[in-house]
């Protein structure tokens, strides 16, 4: 008897509890997703990536992701066609389902391609946040609960501004990624910031790094027509490293976007005048935190609350401060990841984790 009257306890605290949680309207979506599954499964995030395998930039966000499923309490798949194609980056979005996924993060690629594959997600009932490439309003037109990302244009605008004063009448913009409308966004912004009356060509990289370091120095065999080199990415700014250092020419001042092991030893060296970091570990650990927030409290929580929440989290704010990132203020819907930049003045803060978590 004693051991019955025991369990009945237990039983009865359990639903008081449960009661208590559905009248202050708390942990009920997370608690729905519970016992769709086994009681003590973990809910699963799926992230969808447009980055084929080799770009090796996505491994700072696979990071977050792998520090985010510790800290949240959560699974995630990261989901990506290996060779980029936008079409299978669809058919990867199509074929997610409720019945195994929590939540959906994904990358707005290619709108055109995206935004059915996109909406659907939504349709189904999944919560989506969108990151990293698209733009804050084409999130909203998905239905998205926010866009964690850097506004490329801005971005762009601002580092441009840097050389405003400097006479700068030409600009040579290394696309790797052409197809991806944010990498023009990063030209033009970049062109606005210097006045948007300097002359810009753009030169698009899509070959292997070798054809590419070639391609890099061809346009540096013609480096008086140029002043400013800006790449958009690792995958232009490695190759074009390569040729600028194996030149026998001048070859132009040289921005880029992002970071890597590389182009952190370009900007010590002076090769690099600074990179433009959209802290794409926000991205990923962000993200993630957010869901993790919203599948655990009432769906009509305001985002600016659960921002609070969440950046008010110890475990958020030490791997801030480990990593030497830093958080943007936002009062709206959406959260900015960058841009910051790196130059000699800081580069040392961020060395030590370049290529893994900067």
């Amino acid at each position: 008897m004693h051991n019955v009257s025991e369990s009945a306890k237990r039983v009865r605290a359990l639903l008081t509890r449960r009661t208590v949680l559905a009248q202050l309207g708390l942990g009920l979506p997370w608690m729905a997703q519970a016992q769709a599954q086994a009681p003590t499964s973990r809910p699963r995030i799926a992230f969808v990536s447009h980055a084929p395998d080799s770009d090796s930039w996505w491994n700072i966000i696979r990071n977050a992701l792998a520090h985010a499923k510790e800290d949240f309490g959560l699974e995630v798949d990261y989901l990506n066609p290996a060779d980029g194609n936008i079409a299978a980056m669809a058919r990867l979005l199509d074929g997610l389902k409720p019945e195994r996924y929590a939540g959906v993060i994904s990358t707005i690629a290619d709108l055109r391609v995206l935004a059915e594959p996109l909406r659907g997600v939504v349709q189904r009932k999944l919560p989506l946040i969108t990151v990293n490439s698209g733009t804050e309003a084409q999130s909203e037109q998905l239905g998205a609960l926010m866009h964690i990302g850097q506004p490329e244009f801005l971005a762009g605008r601002e580092a441009g501004a840097y050389f405003a004063k400097k006479d700068v009448r030409s600009l040579v913009c290394f696309n790797h990624y052409p197809s991806n409308p944010a990498s023009n966004e990063r030209c033009e912004g970049f062109r606005a910031g210097l006045g948007g009356k300097v002359r810009m060509e753009i030169v698009k990289m899509t070959g292997s790094a070798a054809e590419n370091q070639a391609i890099a120095a061809e346009v540096f065999r013609q480096s008086e027509a140029f002043d400013v080199a800006l790449a958009l990415g690792p995958g232009s700014a490695h190759p074009v490293l390569a040729a600028a250092q194996a030149t026998t020419g001048k070859a132009p001042v040289l921005v880029t976007f992002d970071l890597s092991s590389e182009i952190v030893a370009g900007i010590r060296s002076g090769r690099v005048a600074f990179a433009i970091d959209q802290q794409p570990y926000l991205q990923g650990y962000l993200s993630m935190g957010m869901l993790a927030e919203s599948l655990r409290r009432p769906a009509d929580i305001s985002r600016r609350l659960l921002k609070g929440i969440l950046y008010a989290e110890p475990k958020l704010n030490e791997r801030m401060a480990r990593y030497g990132l830093s958080l943007k203020t936002s009062d709206g819907r959406h959260i900015h990841s960058g841009p910051s930049f790196v130059s000699r003045i800081n580069v040392d803060k961020v060395e030590r984790f370049s290529g893994q978590f900067r």
